[in-house]
């Protein structure tokens, strides 16, 4: 009996400290990959309050809360020192994203321009 408690304790240590993030679908909810072979500084998306920071080549940034978002937003990245910009002209005709998981996976091309390519997460 003695050897069985402290197995019992550990999986409800695990059971209660585990959680899954499709435990918070009130939000939108949208991460960044990094496509290119060098680091972001920070990345700005959209209108949200806190820049995302250092995120390494080929890796993601952590999942950021939107009440409003759509398949492609205002992106800024300062990398190397430079700054470039996605600017989006209008949502005219978009279709405002669900309640979910999202992710822009970012590249800057060598003509400076960030390409942006939209993936709903499953």
């Amino acid at each position: 009996m003695k050897n069985i408690l402290p197995f019992i304790f550990t999986v409800m240590l695990l059971l209660v400290g585990c959680t899954d993030r499709d435990d918070d679908l009130e939000a939108i909810n949208i991460r960044v990959k990094n496509n290119n072979d060098f680091a972001y500084e920070t990345v700005q998306v959209g209108d949200s309050e806190k820049p995302l920071t250092d995120i390494a080549a080929g890796k993601y940034s952590e999942y950021i809360p939107f009440e409003t978002a759509y398949r492609y937003a205002y992106v800024q990245i300062v990398a190397s020192g430079e700054t470039y910009v996605l600017q989006p002209i209008d949502f005219v005709g978009e279709t405002p994203l669900n309640a979910g998981f999202y992710t822009y996976e970012l590249k800057i091309g060598e003509d400076g321009l960030i390409a942006l390519e939209f993936k709903q997460e499953l």
